[in-house]
């Protein structure tokens, strides 16, 4: 009787699987990581469009494939292409804006000038100290410094040529992606939970908790996003300030921050409005902000993020400027999300640790 062979036991062979299984995870990883904001993406918004997904299987009889091209069309005519408008458009207003900024059209330093002024001494001197205080100097070298920046992007118009085709490719593979997770989305998640080594009822609690923080932090940032913009973009339109379109996708932009991102908008325009001996102006763009703005982030961001992940307010805004701060725009459905999965990770670690006992006894 030859003696056991102690490479195949059953013990090794499981040791030898698992690490061969985290080397090629990480290799894969890194293999997708060029394209992470894509893939990303691509899983975001088949999580959020998954109810319009199944809606189409219905109507197509189950065809899941027709489903999903139909719905891949609706995501491009109903989202992307009037975001790829948009961007055209704030794109033009902002290259307009910067040319009269560098032709001297617009002098914000004359108007933040009388506000430095009005200053006490010490102030002054404070801002003095750092080189604020001159702020016409300050705007032509701010003006200089685009001047030269606008040269080196010239002289790398093939770096810039390379980064758009780099952005069209992941623009298209995020569609290409979105196409497979709408038509196998369910199957996947299904093998996904049969591969984690849980019971049944975490897996499905944990991939319930991730599809609900998706797509409450995609849907409930971007209506925020949007309706602050809105709301900030036609203010400044009616008091007359120019690039009411620009300001607002600006605002809309950093509304992702919540509580304070809109309001480093409209707030220097308030102080550039005072300093202009506009008070009336600033007054009302001062309490719009506050009382309109602030109210949509104060009121919908809690009811449509905040709700449905069952997450404090202070832990959604941190994990979304810890997100963005790693991760960059993606960051602000990452962070929620790996901050959702923490804290029901822990619960389950929590509660399998109570019924421990039970289940010896």
């Amino acid at each position: 009787m030859n003696p056991p062979d102690p490479l195949n036991s059953p013990a090794l062979q499981s040791k030898a699987l698992l690490w061969l299984l985290m080397l090629v995870t990480v290799l894969f990883a890194v293999v997708l990581w060029p394209l992470s904001g894509a893939v990303s993406w691509a899983v975001f918004m088949a999580i959020v469009f998954s109810p319009l997904q199944e809606r189409s299987a219905l109507a197509c009889r189950g065809r899941r494939g027709w489903a999903a091209f139909g719905t891949l069309m609706v995501i491009v005519v109903s989202v992307l292409l009037p975001m790829a408008l948009l961007a055209a458009s704030i794109t033009h207003e902002a290259g307009a804006y910067y040319e009269r900024f560098k032709s001297g059209d617009i002098q914000l330093s004359q108007y933040f000038q009388r506000g430095i002024d009005a200053l006490p001494a010490w102030a002054q001197a404070l801002l003095d100290r750092f080189g604020l205080a001159d702020l016409a100097a300050l705007q032509r070298k701010l003006v200089d410094a685009l001047g030269q920046s606008g040269q080196a992007l010239t002289s790398r118009a093939f770096l810039i040529g390379q980064g758009t085709l780099d952005f069209l490719v992941s623009f298209f593979v995020m569609l290409y992606l979105l196409y497979f997770l709408l038509r196998d989305g369910r199957a996947l998640a299904a093998q996904a939970a049969r591969a984690l080594p849980l019971e049944r009822r975490h897996t499905q609690r944990l991939l319930a908790q991730f599809a609900t923080v998706v797509r409450a932090t995609v849907k409930g940032n971007v209506v925020v996003a949007l309706v602050q913009g809105t709301l900030g973009g036609l203010a400044f339109w009616a008091l007359g300030i120019k690039g009411a379109l620009l300001w607002g996708a600006l605002m809309a932009l950093l509304s992702l921050l919540p509580a304070v991102g809109a309001a480093l908008v409209w707030g220097p325009a308030a102080v550039y409005l005072l300093s202009t001996g506009s008070l009336w102006q600033a007054a009302a763009l001062a309490a719009w902000g506050v009382l309109v703005i602030g109210l949509v982030d104060n009121v919908l961001r809690p009811i449509l993020v905040g709700k449905e992940t069952r997450m404090p307010d202070y832990l959604v805004l941190i994990a979304t400027l810890g997100g963005l701060a790693a991760f960059g725009l993606n960051g602000f459905v990452i962070g929620p999300v790996i901050a959702a999965i923490f804290l029901a990770t822990w619960e389950i670690f929590v509660e399998a640790r109570q019924e421990a006992p039970r289940g010896k006894s």
